[in-house]
């Protein structure tokens, strides 16, 4: 980190705020804003009205759906955006000895990382990959809101009025309607579009791997070729080994980080536990870590990582999966 900006931006974002942090000739400006669409236009004028070049590097960290509406404002608007995976700040901040936890010292780190780090540019989702994760996150949300109708029918049973339990049915049944045509067209749009019709096609390639969790992953991550490799791909997923230490001991058990994309991790999931039991490659790494005496939740997070590396190589490869064929500088690493 021996570069130097004159100015940076720090956003530190939650679901209801943006903590914003301007370094300019080495004086520091803070701002707090509303994480809606209208505080997003604020902010842009804010940043308009600190005469700040147009490339001085503007930094959040990835935080999933938080964090992406403004990052998407700020690259509409030609800003030099990158979004940055925790963990690159948190080793950053003990570089820096900061122990300071508050919103308005994050944005600060963070606009101190924009100003020294070597940066990538983020790129938005495309208008399809947009439209993908619209469809997807309301497909979920009438998923969650059928599961609440009929645990609503389970606890009431004993005592709830026959024309409420009627009323309940009749919502489930309609749901279950709404729900059949969201996935249609989940399946229409992803068929309609080239780019997202190839990448489902590899993906599904791969056992364990189904319909909606393709969906899933796409609207979740877009191009995954964007990820110099299937590592970082696993970084921003928030799959990455992670050593825990006990006492002065250096051996510790390994986890996941899940610092990353929540609303991904939670795509891979389902699909990690079915690889287990049909896809060779899983099951494979699955009887070696048992064997190595690592506990099944652990395996279940190996699983899912192995199924990133999987779905990058097939992704960056062009090659549909084939149990036993390596896929040529994409090496697979075994672990968490």
């Amino acid at each position: 980190m021996d570069k130097m900006n004159e100015h940076a931006v720090g956003i530190d974002v939650s679901k209801k705020k943006l903590d914003i942090c301007v370094i300019s000739s080495e004086k520091y400006k803070t701002k707090v804003l509303s994480n809606t669409a209208a505080g997003h236009a604020e902010l842009l004028r804010w940043l308009a009205g600190r005469q700040l070049p147009v490339a001085t590097p503007i930094v959040l960290e990835a935080t999933g759906p938080y964090s992406e509406a403004v990052a998407i404002a700020l690259a509409d608007a030609g800003w030099a955006v990158s979004v940055v995976n925790p963990a690159r700040v948190t080793g950053f901040a003990q570089s820096e000895l900061s122990r300071n936890k508050t919103d308005q010292a994050d944005a600060k780190l963070l606009a101190k990382f924009a100003q020294r780090a070597a940066l990538a540019i983020w790129k938005p989702p495309s208008r399809e990959v947009r439209e993908l994760r619209a469809l997807v996150d309301r497909l979920q949300a009438l998923i969650d809101m059928r599961q609440q109708e009929l645990n609503r029918l389970e606890a009431l049973a004993q005592g709830l009025p026959s024309n409420v339990t009627d009323m309940v049915h009749e919502h489930v049944a309609w749901l279950d309607e709404q729900i059949r045509k969201l996935q249609d067209a989940i399946d229409d749009h992803i068929d309609g579009n080239p780019a997202l019709r190839e990448d489902a096609q590899l993906m599904q390639s791969i056992p364990g791997i189904g319909k909606r969790s393709t969906a899933q992953f796409l609207a979740y991550i877009g191009d995954t070729r964007r990820f110099k490799s299937a590592k970082a791909l696993a970084a921003f997923i928030g799959l990455s080994p992670k050593q825990k230490q006990s006492g002065a001991s250096v051996r510790g058990r390994t986890t996941i980080s899940r610092a990353g994309h929540a609303a991904a991790r939670r795509a891979l999931y389902m699909p990690g536990l079915v690889a287990k039991r049909h896809n060779p490659v899983i099951i494979a790494l699955a009887k070696r870590l048992e064997s190595k005496g690592l506990a099944p939740k652990a395996i279940i997070g190996a699983s899912m990582r192995k199924l990133v590396h999987l779905i990058y190589g097939v992704i960056k490869s062009g090659r549909p999966f084939q149990a036993g064929i390596p896929l040529r500088g994409l090496e697979i690493q075994e672990g968490i």
